[in-house]
Parts: C-alpha cells; structure tokens; sequence
C-alpha cells in the first residue's frame, strides 16, 4: 500500500507538472492578452510531431530547443497575420478564429505524418533508471520533465517581476496607449507574449509526445483538461494553474490506482451488500472507472462554490 501510495504520488506529481508546462502558455497569453486561444492544444500536438522529427534527423537534445522555437515562430506568426486583424472585432471573433485555427493544425499534422499514431519513443539518453524505490524503478525522463516544468516556473516569474522587458510587457497590456507614448513597440509586444506562450507549449509537447500517445487526436485528448485549469486555478493567474494543475494531477493519478469501488467500502464498514441492494450498479462502479471525470468534477464543484478559482480577481 505504501508503494502504491508513493509511486501514485511521484506519478501525480510528474502529470501535474506535465498539465502546467501546456497550461502556462495558455494562462501567459490570456491574462497578458485577453485571448482565449483555443488552438493552444494544438501547437503542444504540434511541438510533440516537430520534436519527433527533428529527433530523429539531428537528436533528441537539439529537438528539446528546436520545436519550442518553431511553435514560438508559428505563435508568433499567429498573432501577427491572424490575431492581429481579429483583434478588433471582439473576443467572439478570437474564439473562431483559433478553434477554427485547430482544426487546420489538425489536417496539416495528419497531411505530413498520417493518421496513425508515430513512434515517438523515449529518447535513449533519457531512458535509464534515475532511482530504485521499493524495487520499482522510477524513469529518467520523468524526472527531466520535472526539471524543466520548475525551472519554466522560476523563469517565467522571475522574467515577468525582475527584468525591464517583463515591466515592458506587463505595461504594454495593461496600458497600451501609455506605453506606445513612451516609445514602446506594443504590436510587437503582443506578438512576443504570443510567441513565448506558444513556445511553452511546444516545449511540453516536446515532453509530453512520448508520455503520452504522439497522434492526431492528441490535442483533442489535452484540450479540455487545459481549460479546465485554467477555471479551476482562476482566469489569467499562473500561480493559480500551478495549483490546479498538480491537485488534478494528482487526484486523477489517485483514481486511476484505486481499484475499489463504494460497495468495497461499505462491505468493509460492515454493511450487507448484495445485487438486490438498491443502486448497486451505481455502488459498484470501480473508482478507476469514473477518474476520466475527476477534473470536470472538480470544475463543476469551482463553478458553484467559487467561480473565480482558486487566485482568480474575476468570475467566469
């Protein structure tokens, strides 16, 4: 049970940080720009395809910064030929424009890379042993995931709150007019936080590719957990997508490990449970059977009791 609980805890952990390296992109661009871009999902598909194939050309360590600054380019590219011209015409025009934006992204993956899932492997460099725990092995690659979702973390904070181009950038949106007036590129400062926030995601497709299954349908999978998130932790607040994204994480890796059911509990408290027993098809639904459920759980229960989410200043 001990075993069990740890390695679901490390797992969780290790998911957790996964669902923040995708989500802090999206949370980086809204809470600068006010875009709720959901074609966000699809550029992390599209870091995990370039990952694979600049991988197998030149590396995996040339792909880890590579792909980012590919999707940082189409981010960027995004923002200027497409966003930019939206813009103005409100959010209902963002919202089109980037879901129709996914599925393009979509096609163009299954044009060049097929239908079917690609073999993107854990590289060998990071596939060792990084340490033994109760006989079973933990994963090297889980441990870089780690490693670069901290220090992202750390990066992005300590860019946005200790650096004149972070002060730049957070006046610009906040103040467009202002900013412009002292001489600042605010256009160009709107398509720079595109670009990191596309960047970042790569980045976790990069990661993310070969934990999970590297398809088509891969940003379908994602998408709606990203959103979740972003709700749960509170609109355009990052610290607040790090929260939530770990209790998902975590939570989820619980529920997938526990193979039990209510009737189980109940027949351990001492109760007579049999098939005539009213709700017993209810009861007896294994809790690795409803984890799927749990972030849409959790985000009904934020939309009733606290919709703002967990550091949110707005209601959704």
């Amino acid at each position: 049970m001990l075993e069990l609980a740890t390695f679901s805890l490390l797992n969780g952990i290790v998911y957790g940080l996964l669902l923040f390296m995708l989500t802090s992109g999206l949370t980086l661009i809204f809470s600068m720009m006010g875009v709720l871009n959901f074609a966000h999902a699809s550029v992390f598909m599209l870091g995990a395809y370039l990952s694979y194939q600049v991988g197998l050309w030149v590396g995996f360590w040339p792909a880890l910064v590579i792909a980012p600054l590919l999707c940082g380019l189409v981010g960027a590219g995004i923002e200027r030929y497409g966003l930019r011209y939206v813009h103005k015409s409100g959010h209902v025009a963002e919202i089109l424009f980037t879901f129709g934006l996914s599925y393009l992204i979509e096609e163009l993956v299954t044009m060049i890379w097929g239908r079917n899932a690609v073999a993107n492997n854990v590289p060998a460099a990071v596939d060792f042993p990084l340490f033994t725990l109760f006989g079973s092995t933990f994963p090297a690659y889980k441990g870089l995931m780690m490693v670069i979702s901290v220090s992202m973390l750390v990066f992005l904070w300590l860019a946005l709150k200790r650096t004149r181009m972070g002060l730049v950038i957070q006046a610009a949106l906040s103040h467009p007019s202002m900013a412009s007036a002292l001489g600042h590129d605010v256009p160009g400062v709107f398509m720079l936080v595109f670009a990191i926030g596309s960047g970042l995601a790569g980045l976790a497709g990069v990661i993310g590719g070969f934990m999970l299954l590297t398809q088509p349908t891969l940003a379908h999978a994602v998408g709606p957990i990203v959103f979740v998130i972003v709700v749960v932790g509170g609109l355009g607040s990052l610290a607040g997508a790090f929260i939530a994204s770990m209790l998902i994480g975590i939570l989820q890796t619980f529920a997938v490990a526990i193979d039990y059911s209510l009737v189980d509990l109940l027949r351990a408290l001492g109760f007579v449970i049999t098939r005539s027993t009213p709700s017993y098809e209810f009861l007896s639904i294994k809790v690795a059977t409803v984890a799927p459920t749990v972030p849409y759980l959790l985000l009904v229960l934020f939309l009733i009791v606290r919709p703002r989410g967990f550091l949110g200043k707005r209601d959704v």
